[in-house]
């Protein structure tokens, strides 16, 4: 009887996300939970793994953008910010996204050149949540990196452009 009264009471208990709000330029805020941000960890073509997060952030003008940030472990990749990501999916489509790694810190210096940012807004809801996916990263030395994406992480991110 207890089991099934604290069932019941967990059932019917209220979900209560943490939501941090981090501001990172005067009007300018990053909602930070698991509501409003999904974080992966994805291999590479090298077995390297790359931390992804797709994440909404709000701007001044109340307006939200949806971006997808790849770190690597240090040492991993040095990244040429000059290229979009590059994305296809197993039909052979391909989108990019553009790079707005200079926006990751208001000190320039702290751009890694194993970490990215890339503005997926314009092109997050053409992707199907259906079909894998592949992002290959630019970099310096011309050599590419690619990342597979699973469906379910694909429709994840979609989902976060429904979040308030």
């Amino acid at each position: 009887m207890l089991v099934w009264a604290l069932t019941i009471n967990l059932a019917i208990a209220p979900v209560q996300a943490a939501i941090r709000q981090l501001e990172e330029a005067p009007g300018q805020t990053v909602y930070q939970s698991e509501v409003y941000q999904s974080r992966q960890t994805l291999k590479d073509q090298q077995g390297n793994s790359w931390q992804a997060i797709a994440f909404k952030r709000t701007h001044p003008d109340r307006t939200a953008t949806m971006y997808l940030r790849l770190v690597g472990f240090p040492g991993t990749a040095n990244l040429d910010h000059s290229q979009p990501l590059t994305l296809i999916d197993s039909m052979g489509k391909t989108f990019t996204a553009a790079d707005v790694s200079q926006d990751m810190f208001m000190d320039q210096a702290q751009v890694g050149a194993d970490a990215g940012e890339y503005d997926l807004q314009p092109i997050l809801m053409q992707l199907e949540s259906a079909i894998p996916l592949r992002l290959v990263l630019p970099t310096l030395d011309q050599s590419e990196i690619t990342l597979n994406v699973s469906p379910n992480v694909v429709e994840e991110w979609r989902s976060l452009t429904v979040q308030k």
